[in-house]
């Protein structure tokens, strides 16, 4: 039963690890997005839950690691499906936003004012500013990005 112990422990801290420190196997290249220290910690964690049910059930030894190694693979090769299903679906980077159009919807000038861009997905009026004052609805286009504030000049 020991056995089971370590290994479900070991899981345990490399599944708690991943989750708090980002996937421990990410930093050394294992493939791309072929192996999760998620679906690995998942597997230990299931290998020793598994073999110690097993050995409380009175099975035999052989039983216990043949049950637990069974559902371990199991349990990682459906971990590590998901973790890639969710991983595609991640969103890319947002699009540059140097040299995009757009329209001034306030006055803007070097204290500020805001813009609504065109083809770059923004919902909402971003924060702007410009080396001289812009009036508002006036069709800009942008020179600089700062942070989420952009730098314009009339186009």
């Amino acid at each position: 039963m020991t056995v089971f112990l370590v290994i479900g422990g070991i899981g345990l801290v490399l599944l708690l690890a991943s989750l708090v420190f980002g996937d421990v196997f990410e930093s050394f290249d294992i493939g791309e997005g072929g192996f999760s220290g998620i679906a690995a910690g998942i597997g230990a964690v299931v290998f020793g839950a598994s073999g110690v049910l097993a050995l409380a059930a009175d099975l035999p030894l052989v039983w216990a690691y043949v049950i637990g190694v069974g559902f371990a693979v199991l349990a990682s090769v459906v971990a590590q499906r998901v973790i890639k299903q969710l991983s595609d679906t991640e969103d890319g980077p947002p699009p540059p936003l140097d040299g995009a159009f757009g329209m001034t919807t306030a006055t803007t000038g070097p204290s500020g004012g805001e813009v609504r861009l065109e083809g770059v997905r923004d919902l909402e009026a971003r924060l702007a500013w410009a080396e001289e004052e812009i009036a508002a609805g006036t069709r800009v286009v942008v020179v600089a990005v700062s942070g989420s504030r952009v730098q314009v000049r009339p186009a």
